[in-house]
């Protein structure tokens, strides 16, 4: 019985976690829901400015006025909420942990939350006006571009989270260093392997143009750099652990 309570205290405080940060999505939501249309207006703005003047988006399902402005808000207050959601998670594993990895998850939460922010910014910015510019430019002669609303969301929607998680890069490459699975040396010599490996793991996350496939890799492979230069500022996980164990053992 002894056993159960403890495990029954932390489902009940991971259910709460949990119930708190659903709750902030949904708070965010129900800020942003009234400018559901402002917000998709924003969005297609990049594939807007690349249709001929003569062309605009359609909608050929007829609920998908309403539906893709809905899904597109709901999917952003994630994305606004995210840092209220790692900040839950956080707090629920943190009791868990020694001081040497309290110190190294705290900068990683909110690197990975920049990065992820970052990632967006660059596909919205950088990525679509070259995709959309592309693609409407290769239209065969007579075939109007017409982009259905449904269809835009789900293709931004894809790149959104491609890109949000390749510049999660540098992190995973810490975590790895840090926990021991490998060293900035050994990734290092194993480059050649990984610049292949980008190209490809951007051939499965983006949609099936050379394009949107290589501006995911370069810079995956500029975060990878990025990530081994910042493995080598952290102590492995076996040293720092003896260290604190030696500590433990002069104190008592």
């Amino acid at each position: 019985m002894s056993q159960q309570l403890p495990l029954i205290s932390h489902l009940l405080e991971l259910r709460n976690k949990l119930l708190r940060a659903i709750g902030s999505v949904l708070l965010v939501f129900i800020c942003l829901v009234y400018w559901a249309n402002d917000i998709y207006h924003y969005m297609a703005i990049p594939l807007m400015q690349s249709l001929p003047e003569t062309s605009s988006m359609i909608a050929t399902d007829v609920a998908a006025p309403f539906f893709a402005p809905f899904k597109l808000t709901l999917v952003l207050s994630f994305f606004v909420a995210i840092p209220y959601v790692l900040y839950q998670a956080w707090s629920f594993v943190a009791p868990g942990l020694y001081k040497h990895e309290k110190r190294l998850v705290t900068p990683l939460l909110f690197s990975s939350t920049l990065l992820f922010y970052l990632g967006i910014a660059f596909a919205y910015y950088i990525v679509f006006p070259v995709v959309f510019g592309f693609f409407t430019s290769v239209a065969p002669e007579g075939v109007t571009v017409a982009t259905d609303i449904s269809s835009y969301l789900s293709f931004i929607l894809k790149l959104f989270f491609a890109f949000g998680l390749a510049f999660e890069i540098p992190v995973a490459v810490v975590l790895m260093c840090w926990a021991g699975v490998t060293t900035p040396e050994e990734l290092k010599q194993k480059r050649p392997y990984i610049v292949v490996g980008a190209f490809v793991v951007g051939m499965m996350l983006t949609p099936p143009d050379i394009i949107s496939q290589t501006m995911l890799a370069i810079p995956m492979l500029i975060l990878f750099e990025g990530g081994l230069l910042a493995a080598k500022l952290y102590t492995p996980k076996e040293d720092t652990d003896n260290e604190e164990s030696e500590s433990e053992r002069t104190d008592s």
